[in-house]
């Protein structure tokens, strides 16, 4: 199933925001994230909203029609934040598997955010991928509208773990990919997944060395997490299957980070790694850094100037309301100052960079010193840059650190 949605206040149906929101936008990184809610077969393990085509046997939101929905709503959202609206600095295009559309729709939604708001200097533009949803000639489309990057959804290069995860690519053509991706002129990150059940340390090294193989610009990878509602979390539940213990995960990430520094990869957040800054997914960073960006598509979050909102989970609900001139938005919610300092907290100490100390409430500012004693952050940034960055075996226990520089 999909996931659920928060709770939250309705949402005005012309989708006003207060004028508080809107007192500095352009002063942070302002970005559209654009949702592409279809997936030829759902995986197992995935909590994301997503539909295969099959699901949506009615009108709506459909392959053919998704990105005349999706420009909709840009529409009404360069309406909503007015003249003032900055220029995008990134655009990510995620799923699902985005490349489900064709390529000409992907560089049409780009196109009308580029008429609505315009494009930054040196924008950054990613769409997600399935190995085997791209071709050479897809991929020198999307070069040509102006996308800059590919993220490829590798997981594993292990036979038996994609089939747990019910992956259907083929691990061999991941390298093709890659190499087709650069031939467009474009950058190429791989995403991978560790601690799926019966994924041995041997295997996630066998995963690691294809990866670097490969020498793409970017790797993240991320620890499989169960999510209610899943069909794995079902076999989970009835003994089908064993989820690794936390040494396990331990182990793994850090044989990641190992492998990886080896290969010319830096850490820049706990669960990413880029060849250099250039390389690093600024998108991303704009979540961490608390930028403000406009989530399009169903199911997709927005966030600008203290409000996030969230849009209605079906393909077909989500295209009635902006066909109809209306805002998709289910629910939202006007974050307090509370809530906007502990997400600097837990966001900015993922960094590399780390989190300024000066930003941290004195109650925080007092653990710090135990967190260096027991290993968690590191000493010189700490006492020579005023910073609070973690050390690996911080990163492995970044709760735990959030937790003690929030005073809880």
């Amino acid at each position: 199933m999909p996931s659920v949605l928060p709770d939250g206040e309705p949402a005005p149906r012309d989708g006003a925001l207060p004028s508080s929101a809107l007192t500095h936008l352009g002063e942070r990184p302002f970005g559209a994230y654009v949702h592409v809610p279809f997936c030829s077969v759902r995986c197992g393990y995935c909590d994301f909203n997503t539909y295969t085509l099959t699901e949506l046997g009615m009108p709506g939101a459909g392959v053919s029609s998704y990105a005349d929905a999706a420009l909709a709503e840009v529409a009404l959202a360069a309406d909503v934040l007015g003249p003032a609206r900055p220029p995008i600095d990134t655009v990510f295009v995620g799923g699902g598997t985005p490349t489900m559309l064709r390529s000409r729709d992907l560089v049409r939604i780009v196109d009308g955010l580029r008429d609505a708001f315009g494009l930054a200097e040196g924008v950054e533009i990613t769409t997600e991928a399935n190995p085997d949803s791209v071709t050479p000639d897809s991929l020198r489309e999307l070069a040509d509208g102006g996308f800059t990057r590919v993220s490829l959804g590798m997981q594993s290069a292990v036979p038996h773990v994609l089939r747990t995860l019910e992956r259907t690519h083929d691990p061999a053509n991941v390298g093709r990919v890659v190499e087709a991706v650069r031939a467009a002129g474009m950058q190429v990150s791989v995403d991978l997944i560790y601690g799926t059940p019966g994924e041995s340390l041997g295997d996630w090294r066998t995963s690691l060395e294809a990866a670097v193989a490969m020498e793409p610009d970017h790797i993240s990878a991320y620890a499989l997490v169960v999510e209610d509602g899943t069909k794995l979390a079902a076999q989970v539940r009835r003994g089908l299957v064993t989820m690794p213990d936390d040494d396990d995960e331990a182990d793994k990430y850090e044989l990641a980070d190992e492998m990886l520094s080896t290969a010319g990869f830096g850490w820049y957040e706990v669960s990413n790694w880029a060849t250099s800054p250039t390389t690093r997914c600024r998108h991303n960073e704009g979540y961490w850094a608390d930028g403000d960006w406009w989530g399009i598509g169903p199911g997709a979050h927005s966030h600008v100037g203290g409000v996030r909102w969230w849009n209605v989970k079906h393909p077909n609900a989500f295209a009635g309301r902006v066909n109809a001139g209306d805002s998709p938005a289910a629910g939202r919610e006007l974050l307090t100052e509370e809530q906007r300092y502990d997400e600097r907290v837990l966001l900015g100490v993922r960094l590399v960079e780390g989190l300024p100390l000066d930003l941290v409430r004195p109650d925080g500012r007092r653990a710090v010193a135990g967190l260096v004693a027991d290993g968690l952050l590191d000493g010189p940034s700490a006492v020579r840059d005023a910073r609070a960055v973690l050390t690996r075996r911080g990163r492995l226990l970044a709760d735990t650190v959030v937790r003690r520089l929030l005073g809880y």
